[in-house]
Order: structure tokens, then sequence, then C-alpha cells
């Protein structure tokens, strides 16, 4: 079929036919942005030009893209790129994408950083919270930690992308708190862990479930393992004699559970924000150590 396929048009809609077909359901949006990524052409100029022949060199990776967003896999790491809080961040399978719902957490630890300040980003992944909040507040520094070398590998690239200096994102490769030098101590400390129920990743989307890494989505039994630890972590970790902060992404139904798991510990000031959807989606409060 594809060998009779020439110009841009043709291959649009090919895309939209063959996307449609294995289920995914925002097919259009997602056969321009790949037709996009492999020839570099605008909207205006596809307008214009729709009937003359694409390249036989990127019809041939548009054609090789085309079919692995068919098998779906998602369309970020095909183009290895995510929009988050007005930044492109690259990725690859082995870090969660950035989501729109996690600005939620960015935003509200953005209200009250202070310049002068030292932040941790627990499962940074990508590096997309920590260098977000470098970015929009040049006057804090911040350390980042992930179970993954590669992907830190990721987070440093990103680091250099967005123009952030060393010596104000550092990352650490461990297992949450054991991958911190000894007696470094934090006015901030938030996290988006894993918190989906063990049980109910196999319900997920075929993208999430067969593509995204498993040990950023894996909360557990119940989803709350992985809040409820760094919660209890954090309180050795904040500076003594001030006021530290938590930041927690959590899950639509876990703004309950986490409430009374802050309150249980020690916190103050516990609040459950909701995301521009509506749902449950940032636990946060504050602790004096």
């Amino acid at each position: 079929m594809t060998d009779r396929l020439q110009s841009f048009h043709d291959w649009y809609h090919y895309g939209i036919r063959l996307l449609s077909a294995s289920g995914i359901a925002d097919a259009k949006t997602d056969v321009w942005l790949l037709m996009e990524h492999v020839t570099g052409i605008t909207r205006s100029w596809y307008l214009l030009h729709a009937e003359e022949p694409m390249p036989a060199d990127a019809a041939a990776e548009y054609s090789r893209l085309l079919t692995e967003r068919s098998r779906r896999i998602p369309l970020q790491y095909l183009t290895g790129q995510a929009w988050f809080y007005g930044n492109c961040f690259s990725v690859s399978p082995a870090v969660l994408i950035p989501r729109q719902d996690t600005e939620t957490l960015v935003e509200e630890a953005e209200k009250i950083l202070e310049s002068g300040w030292h932040i941790l980003d627990m499962c940074t992944g990508s590096g997309c919270i920590l260098l977000s909040l470098l970015k929009s507040c040049p006057g804090i520094t911040g350390s980042g930690t992930d179970l993954s070398p590669e992907a830190l590998d990721i987070a440093r690239k990103n680091r250099r992308a967005l123009g952030v200096q060393e010596d104000r994102a550092v990352f650490y490769c461990g297992d949450l708190f054991e991958a911190l030098p000894a007696g470094e101590e934090y006015d901030v400390i938030l996290s988006n862990p894993p918190y989906i129920p063990t049980g109910v990743i196999d319900g997920l989307d075929p993208e999430v479930r067969d593509h995204e890494p498993y040990q950023a989505l894996d909360g557990h039994e119940d989803g709350l393992y992985f809040e409820e630890k760094i919660a209890e972590e954090a309180r050795k970790h904040f500076r003594k004699g001030q006021k530290g902060y938590l930041f927690l992404e959590i899950g639509y139904d876990q703004g309950k559970d986490m409430r009374r798991i802050l309150q249980r510990l020690g916190y103050h000031d516990v609040c459950i924000t909701k995301d521009l959807g509506g749902n449950d989606r940032v636990a946060s409060g504050c602790y004096l150590r």
C-alpha cells in the first residue's frame, strides 16, 4: 500500500486511517505531530504544498514511526520529546513521560519558594519537576534522586539543554533518601512517586502499561507505599529548626488517605490540591524539625 503513496496529503490521510484502526483516539493530532517531527513542515506550509511528494527518506522514516505508533508506543518516545511547564524535555523509555497533571505539583511548590532555598526532587526521572522550578526561580538550588542511572542520564541531558548550571541541579543515583550525601538538608522536598496500585496496572492504556517504566508506576498494593515512606523519611532531611515543606503527587482517589497519613506523621497545614480536571493531585504539608 505505502509504495503507492507520494504526496504529503496521501501520507497524512494514510496515517490517520492506520492509527484510527489501531484504536488511537487522537489519531489526527498524532499523525500531524509525527509528520511535523520528521519533515519540519508547518501547517501553513502543508496547506499550500499538500499535493507535493514527500521526500523518499522522510517518507521512509515517517512510515516507520507510524507503524511504531500503531503498536501503541507512546508518541513522546518516538519523537524523544515532551513539553512540560513551558519547556521541552528529552524523554526515553527510561523515564516516565511528563504529564500536564504534574504541573499542579510544580505550581503549588512554586508558590512558597524563596531565594536561597534548597529543594529535593525524589524519583526525578527526566528531571522535569526540579528543572522547571529552577528555571522559574533563579535564586534556588536543588537535588534530584532516582534509582535508574539511565533516567539520570536523561535528567542531566535536560539540565544541559535548559541551560541550568550543574551546581544548581545535582543528581544522585540510589534508592530514595539513601542516595543523598550525609547531612544534606532541604527547605522543600517534593516528588511524583509511583502511586498506582499494583492490581490496577494491567488495566491501564497500552501506552502506559506496556511501555513506560514499571518501577515508576507501581505503588505496591494500595498505591501509598512510596508516598508514606517519603513523607516519613523526609522529616529527617528538612533544615533543623526551620519549617520544611513537603509536596507529593497523588492518585485521584488518595486524598483522604494522604491527609490522614501526613497528619499522623506530624505535618501541619495539610492540604489536598486538585488538578485542572477536578481530581485530587497534590498532598502537601509543613513540618518543623
